[in-house]
């Protein structure tokens, strides 16, 4: 059987005519480039561990940019879900609504989805760290479920600035250095090497663990104006 051109490029759905959120396909040029400098694996070219970053990074660019569900080609559009963390399952349209990085941070002291739509979430992480690199590290299982480890890491050049949980807005200053955090994700495919039903687990909290890890104050501003407070990267919640 051949494979799709989303399994073996990983920039394939980038040639797509589809709707895409900022009005043309994004570059993702310069991630690449992250990539091919930061990764610790150097998977051989048709290997299923090859197949597998291939079909995901395509997946991410479909979900990220995409506005039109039907426009996804990695996706079995019929059943489709995403799950973090054995949580409620989304659908594509639930994605296309919220966007990935909704998908997969809950409410916290940081961030919450309730309080950042699709916008102000590729707005508050895509300043912070202009690039995001992602790889597969291990696969442990083949089609029709794939089973893997990732690894997801980029620099944080400028201030995290989010709201959390209550609403308010959240302060941290860049520290410059290298954000890491890995995962597991299961993938039950088709015969297509069309997704359809995606559970991911990984803490969420290692993430800001990572934007706080040079002490940074973390900065809680009350918006009604009457002061804010500050607490060090080693607050309760981070422990």
């Amino acid at each position: 059987m051949s494979l799709p051109d989303y399994a073996t490029n990983p920039d394939a759905v980038l040639g797509d005519d589809a709707k895409w959120r900022l009005g043309r396909a994004p570059d993702y040029s310069k991630t690449r480039e992250v990539y091919r400098a930061g990764k610790k694996q150097n998977h051989k070219p048709g290997s299923l561990e090859e197949i597998v970053e291939n079909l995901v990074k395509n997946w991410e660019i479909e979900a990220s940019f995409k506005t039109d569900y039907k426009d996804w080609r990695t996706v079995d559009q019929e059943v489709y879900t995403f799950s973090l963390n054995g949580g409620p399952p989304s659908t594509g349209p639930d994605m296309v609504r919220i966007g990935t990085y909704n998908a997969l941070l809950p409410d916290s002291k940081f961030y919450s989805p309730n309080h950042n739509d699709y916008e102000q979430s590729h707005k508050i992480f895509k300043r912070m760290m202009p690039r995001f690199a992602w790889e597969v590290t291990e696969v442990y299982s083949g089609p029709p479920v794939v089973a893997f480890r990732w690894r997801h890491w980029g620099e944080m050049k400028f201030d995290y600035v989010g709201r959390n949980a209550e609403g308010k807005k959240v302060r941290v200053k860049a520290h410059g250095g290298i954000i890491d955090i890995e995962g597991v994700l299961v993938a039950k495919v088709n015969d297509k090497l069309q997704i359809q039903k995606i559970d991911t687990w990984y803490d969420p909290l290692s993430f800001f663990r990572e934007v706080t890890k040079e002490g940074q104050e973390v900065i809680i501003e009350d918006d009604t104006g009457s002061g804010s407070d500050k607490e060090g990267a080693k607050c309760p919640f981070m422990q």
